[in-house]
């Protein structure tokens, strides 16, 4: 592990996460009996609209009513492979929020049989704050409610 590496995870571990707990079914491997790479990108999306619904539930009336998340970069790098019945943590971090953009870290973590976790891979994803009205989308502020709850993972 390279210094900078070490220095990553030392900040991240001192970082507040919300976590999302996961267990790979085999609808979720490939042919050869490991986690398809798109599911690890799938599951970032699960853990922030979880998030969303534990920690800023009014952000899902703001959708209902115009306002829309969009995803503009997303990536992931993948350090072991997962398979069915793996029991993992998924851990979301907020990385930035800036005019109308949020970015957020995520890392995977698998549980052994010796009960210690290995991280997996690790991902970051940036969305933006939009509006649809109109028949246009224009970028709006993150809500409040958003910023607030995000805070508490900074």
């Amino acid at each position: 592990m390279s210094l900078a590496s070490f220095n990553d995870s030392v900040i991240n571990f001192l970082m507040k996460a919300y976590e999302y707990k996961h267990i790979v079914s085999f609808e979720e491997t490939n042919l050869v009996g490991n986690v398809y790479y798109a599911n690890f990108v799938r599951w970032q999306g699960r853990c922030r609209e979880m998030f969303l619904y534990e920690h800023a539930p009014d952000v899902l009336s703001l959708i209902g009513n115009g306002l829309a998340l969009f995803t503009v970069r997303v990536n992931c790098e993948y350090y072991a492979e997962a398979t069915a019945f793996d029991e993992l943590t998924i851990q979301m971090r907020l990385g930035a929020v800036k005019q109308n953009r949020i970015t957020m870290l995520f890392e995977y973590w698998r549980r052994n049989a010796d009960g210690n976790e290995e991280q997996i891979a690790r991902g970051e994803q940036e969305i933006a704050c939009m509006k649809r009205e109109n028949g246009t989308v224009f970028p709006v502020p993150v809500p409040e409610s958003l910023r607030l709850a995000l805070q508490n993972y900074l």
